[in-house]
């Protein structure tokens, strides 16, 4: 079996690391990685706020990328959403349609792939922490994905799995939503913050970093104790601590004034 790593713009530029423990978790189950370079954005940005034309050049990239690949797996219930479900859209009445309906059905979120298509709850990780789980929207409701997280977290040796009150609420990040409303993205991302710290949690985990990046900015203004780590970076965690990854933050930009 091969794989071909949907890296997403977020993790390819700022969370590098994420990418990385992605394609361990898959080698460490005998399964081949390559990485397309070509590809670039799925063009989600730009479809969410109504540029269809430009979104289609954007993602017609994605097509090129992984025409050769037998699966595409990406760290991101967003992006694989986009794919997913808004390609084959996008693409309707195109002379691409087959292709974009061709990649949608080969295209799978990372714990979506090792529980339903590999049959796989335990990748063999151990991390003792006190984590707690957010459910981003994207990989909740657009891809059905409610237990093949949980089941993976719960199989991580000595991790205790913390339950999030509310936890279905939208940390309200949403691509674009943060940009034209910025007030409300922010007072509903500190109500899910307040939330996860509320469990004594020690690591907030996710399947979307761009979740992630929003909840771990304000957890950081308020001197919060919750580090956050992306799903992959915790079913990377060798269980003799080797070549584990410890969380990291990679983007070094100006601060948005809390």
């Amino acid at each position: 079996m091969r794989v071909s790593l949907l890296v997403t713009c977020l993790v390819d530029a700022l969370y590098p690391q994420v990418g990385q423990s992605t394609v361990r978790v898959l080698e460490r189950l005998g399964i081949a990685v390559d990485f397309p370079e070509q590809q670039i954005c799925c063009g989600q940005p730009a479809f969410n706020s109504g540029f269809h034309d430009e979104a289609r050049a954007v993602a017609a990239s994605l097509l090129d990328a992984f025409a050769c690949s037998e699966y595409v797996v990406g760290p991101s219930g967003s992006c694989v959403a986009m794919v997913r479900h808004y390609l084959p859209r996008l693409f309707a009445g195109t002379a691409r349609e087959a292709e974009a309906r061709a990649l949608a059905e080969r295209t799978y979120e990372l714990c979506e792939f090792l529980v339903r298509k590999l049959g796989v709850v335990d990748v063999g990780a151990r991390l003792p922490a006190r984590v707690v789980y957010h459910p981003s929207c994207h990989a909740t409701r657009g891809l059905g994905l409610r237990e093949e997280p949980v089941t993976l977290l719960r199989h991580v040796k000595d991790l205790e799995l913390l339950d999030l009150p509310y936890s279905e609420d939208c940390c309200g990040f949403g691509g674009t939503f943060a940009v034209k409303f910025a007030a409300l993205s922010a007072d509903m991302g500190r109500a899910k913050a307040a939330h996860a710290a509320q469990t004594g949690g020690e690591i907030l985990t996710g399947t979307d970093m761009s979740c992630l990046m929003h909840l771990d900015g304000i957890l950081r203004r308020q001197g919060s104790g919750l580090r956050v780590m992306h799903i992959a970076e915790i079913l990377d965690q060798h269980p003799d601590g080797a070549g584990s990854v410890e969380p990291q933050q990679t983007w070094t930009g100006q601060e948005v004034p809390a």
